[in-house]
């Protein structure tokens, strides 16, 4: 782990600052060989990796020396570090006030005779209280402003200005004496946020016989942000993508997360936040993964896994050389059914176009002639050649309850394209004449989750519509 920025290394959690002399952490107080027991009052001594954002961090540390003399007699150093924090303490909390119709229900007064300190008293029953305001405690921050660098009239404006909510962090007054005592400042990190909204999820998934059943884009938001986006495939809903296995996705490229994601192998951790959660947070100045909940944290019974049931998916096979070659041009008309359309879309990675993985025993797809690993030319008069997997998904989901397809089997589109032919619907053979060249083939050999692109692993579950 690298922290830089501050001035130092760290080598598991032992610090190493001989790179860095003179640096921020070496003004803080902070010396080589010295042992981090906690970052913004979260225990790390246990922990194997964290994320930290901000601005300022806090340490809690041993020296090396008093480090080993606790591990040697079995001190309990979770324990030790508690009581640094003193008998009472309360961590501060993070309370996102939404105005009902009587409006916030706060008040804010100035501490008499402590400059730049304010009390907050919770209207009985109204917005602040239910937020989880209590009377007598200390306004810290305020919509991303420290309340010690505001005026009371200037408070008093931004609460009278704000429009549907407002966020505050808080401390009880006992509490907060025990970081005066520290000289420590009280942060937004260090704070209990679980009356935020849009926080951020933790998701563990196994991978499942044809993969974890996600669609990953890469898509531009409403303020031209490229971002990452995790869909549902039956549903379409889809939320921003953080992390994956920890590590930000911030500044990767699409192929680079997918590339993260492949190579975790059976299981992989992302970290997601619905869209409208960034740029909450971002307004107040803050990362939304300061406010992550671990749902795969805990005891193994209590780790949420989501594991997707699917079938393997069939790849299309490659043609051999000189060989002749009969065109099965097909335009398939589907209706439909309670299940959906009956089949399944996927792709090979680095190779362009779609395919069909998957036809289902019994549906409206045995009357059309799709058959699996048919290339898919066009969805509903659109060529989707060129188009990803994901792309022609969506084009099928507008299409409503019918659906038309040009097809071609696969050997049949290698020798159009290595031909120059175009692929037209006049190109068209009996369904009976395609069934009969197609049953004496042999059986397309099962492609290896590795070779999928990012999308087959999350190609769409029977009954999605598809």
């Amino acid at each position: 782990e690298r922290m830089s920025v501050f001035g130092f290394y760290t080598q598991g959690w032992k610090i190493s600052s001989k790179f860095y002399s003179l640096g921020v952490a070496e003004r803080s107080g902070l010396k080589d060989g010295d042992r981090l027991l906690e970052v913004n009052e979260m225990f790390v001594d246990n922990v194997e990796h964290m994320e930290v954002s901000g601005s300022q961090l806090c340490f809690l540390v041993l020296d090396e020396k008093a480090y080993k003399l606790a591990v040697s007699e079995g001190r309990d150093l979770r324990e030790l570090a508690k009581a640094s924090r003193g008998e009472g303490w309360r961590p501060p909390r993070l309370c996102h006030i939404t105005r009902d119709a009587p409006g916030l229900g706060l008040n804010i007064q100035l501490v008499e005779g402590e400059k730049g300190k304010f009390t907050v008293s919770p209207v009985k029953g109204g917005a602040a209280e239910k937020a989880g305001v209590k009377k007598g405690d200390r306004l810290i921050w305020i919509d991303g402003a420290m309340a010690s660098e505001l005026t009371h009239s200037a408070i008093s404006k931004m609460v009278k200005k704000c429009s549907n909510h407002m966020t505050v962090l808080v401390i009880d007054s006992d509490s907060e004496k025990s970081y005066v005592r520290r000289k420590m400042p009280v942060l937004p990190a260090m704070a209990d946020a679980e009356n935020m909204p849009y926080r951020p999820c933790t998701l563990h998934l196994v991978l499942g016989p044809e993969g974890y059943g996600f669609l990953l884009r890469q898509e531009k938001t409403g303020a031209g942000r490229t971002v990452h986006m995790v869909r549902e495939v039956d549903k379409g809903k889809g939320e921003m993508l953080l992390e994956v296995n920890g590590e930000s996705t911030e500044s990767l490229s699409h192929n680079e997360v997918v590339s993260k994601i492949r190579q975790s192998g059976q299981q992989v951790t992302l970290t997601t936040t619905p869209p409208q959660g960034q740029d909450f947070y971002t307004k107040l100045g803050l990362s939304p993964l300061l406010f992550c909940e671990n749902v795969t944290s805990g005891s193994p019974e209590e780790q949420k896994e989501i594991p997707v049931m699917l079938k393997p998916a069939v790849p299309p096979v490659e043609p051999q050389e000189d060989m002749q070659i009969n065109p099965n041009v097909r335009c398939c008309i589907l209706e439909r059914g309670s299940a959906g359309f009956g089949f399944h879309l996927a792709c090979v990675h680095q190779k362009p176009g779609t395919f069909i993985s998957q036809v289902a025993a019994e549906g409206p797809e045995q009357t059309s002639g799709l058959l699996q690993g048919d290339v898919v030319v066009e969805v509903n008069g659109q060529n989707v050649e060129k188009e990803s997997v994901e792309d022609v998904i969506l084009h099928v989901k507008r299409g409503g309850d019918t659906l038309s397809l040009l097809v071609v089997d696969q050997k049949g589109y290698d020798w159009l394209k290595k031909n120059g032919k175009p692929i037209t619907v006049n190109k068209l053979a009996p369904i009976s004449e395609v069934e009969e060249n197609l049953s004496s083939a042999a059986e397309p050999p099962i492609l290896k989750t590795d070779d999928l692109c990012d999308v087959q692993t999350n190609s769409p579950p029977s009954g999605d519509g598809h």
